[in-house]
């Protein structure tokens, strides 16, 4: 049986890829990135998650992308690869593949293309148990109804938990409930990972273990301050931070998504630089909105 690695602790960024002008993967981009993250306390990094837009990149490049970023990291990060595919032959390959590079766990998004199906829990099941019972890596399940129309009911989780190499949920809706229930009927060795920037101090509060957050691309240290807080018990601090960063998060997570994200990178010394096609940079008074929200923000 696989064996299941270090806890999931702390805040991962599913990193945004860097593109250059022309949609080719920047390699120094990618790398300025991660070794400018490398100096937080950030636990990890998610590559070719849906902040990647993991979904506009061939299998080729989710393994260079993969390589890029697994030669820069920190010794101390833990890599996790974004596998996401529509079927199960697909999403084991890559899984397997960014074993061979060395990563430690597999996220994978529930498919959606068929949505009928993909919404039964009996197809729910089948899929992420067929790819957990073949892949190399243990896998996290990435929820995210917002992107995909699909919700995983907590019953579905804590059946999908007693798989030995299903190790957590990425949970990226605002549902605390859910986020209590999880925690409360899963086995206990399954995490919950929090996975959205506006509500990261109350879904800490509720059981999560962590976090995988988009927002972190920009401003990895505000998201640890709330990390901190939560871990040494200092309610107040972690509470302020919660809403200094809620108009920002929301700009960059709902309103904007990943063009407003890379903007707000921009403006805080990484690299955001152009999302690929066919999504566009934000227009200038959504550019203007990012800013002023960031303002306070960087470093």
């Amino acid at each position: 049986m696989v064996e299941i690695p270090m806890k999931l602790q702390g805040i991962f960024p599913p990193i945004a890829t860097s593109f250059d002008h022309e949609g080719n993967i920047y390699a120094a981009k990618i790398r300025h990135n991660v070794e400018k993250w490398n100096r937080t306390t950030l636990a990890g990094y998610v590559v070719c998650g849906s902040t990647g837009e993991g979904v506009m990149l061939t299998a080729e490049e989710k393994a260079h992308l993969w390589g890029l970023v697994a030669q820069h990291a920190a010794a101390d990060k833990l890599l996790i690869a974004g596998t996401a595919a529509e079927s199960v032959r697909e999403t084991v390959c890559l899984a397997n593949r960014a074993a061979s590079i060395g990563y430690k766990a597999a996220i994978v998004r529930t498919p959606h293309h068929y949505r009928a199906a993909m919404s039964r829990p009996e197809t729910q099941l089948v899929y992420y148990r067929a790819v957990a019972d073949q892949s190399r890596i243990p896998v996290i399940i990435d929820s995210c109804p917002q992107t995909t129309g699909i919700n995983i009911s907590t019953e579905t989780v804590a059946r999908l938990a007693e798989h030995p190499n299903i190790m957590a949920i990425d949970e990226g809706s605002d549902d605390l409930e859910k986020v209590k229930q999880m925690t409360r009927e899963a086995r206990t060795e399954f995490q919950v990972m929090a996975g959205s920037a506006t509500t990261l101090w109350p879904s800490l509060a509720a059981g999560a273990s962590g976090a995988i957050l988009a927002y972190a691309n920009a401003a990895p240290y505000s998201t640890i301050a709330i990390w901190e807080a939560y871990r040494t018990r200092e309610e107040e601090a972690g509470q302020d931070w919660q809403s200094r960063i809620a108009q920002a998060a929301a700009l960059v997570t709902v309103k904007y998504g990943v063009p407003g994200l890379k903007h707000a990178m921009d403006l805080n010394g990484y690299y955001g630089g152009p999302p690929r096609l066919p999504l566009v940079p934000p227009p200038v008074e959504a550019k203007r909105e990012i800013e002023e929200a960031f303002k306070d923000l960087a470093g």
